[in-house]
């Protein structure tokens, strides 16, 4: 059964999608990109402090699933420059430490709103218990 998971500490879905989609013990993240929540723009900066973004948007649509980065199965981080690789690891090695996802990173031609950086995760819900 198909469960919609939404967080008011993640920025509202700026299309007609949900911020993250549970399905059985896994949860499907729509791509954040780096948007404060409070106020809904882009956060300016280079690709750390867009990464930092992103991953806090993550963690907390996570958090409101019942799940944490310590689950993440599979990640895919779009860049809209390869170069900017590096620093985006950085500030993502920061919040996946162990036990780490298959992931896959690559540039592509443009990102929505002008990011630098867009992130999904398919992340397993453990069970309670």
């Amino acid at each position: 059964m198909k469960k919609i998971i939404h967080s008011d500490d993640a920025p509202k879905a700026v299309g007609p999608y949900s911020q993250a989609v549970r399905t059985g013990n896994l949860l499907f993240t729509a791509g954040q990109v780096p948007l404060d929540p409070a106020t809904g723009k882009l956060v300016e900066g280079d690709i750390k402090a867009q990464a930092e973004q992103a991953m806090k948007n993550l963690q907390a649509v996570l958090a409101a699933a019942g799940t944490s980065f310590e689950h993440v199965v599979k990640t895919t981080v779009y860049l809209a420059d390869i170069a900017d690789y590096v620093g985006m690891n950085e500030v993502y090695g920061r919040y996946i430490t162990t036990d780490f996802p298959a992931r896959s990173a690559f540039a592509v031609r443009d990102l929505p709103l002008g990011a630098k950086v867009e992130i999904e995760m398919i992340v397993e819900i453990p069970e309670a218990g």
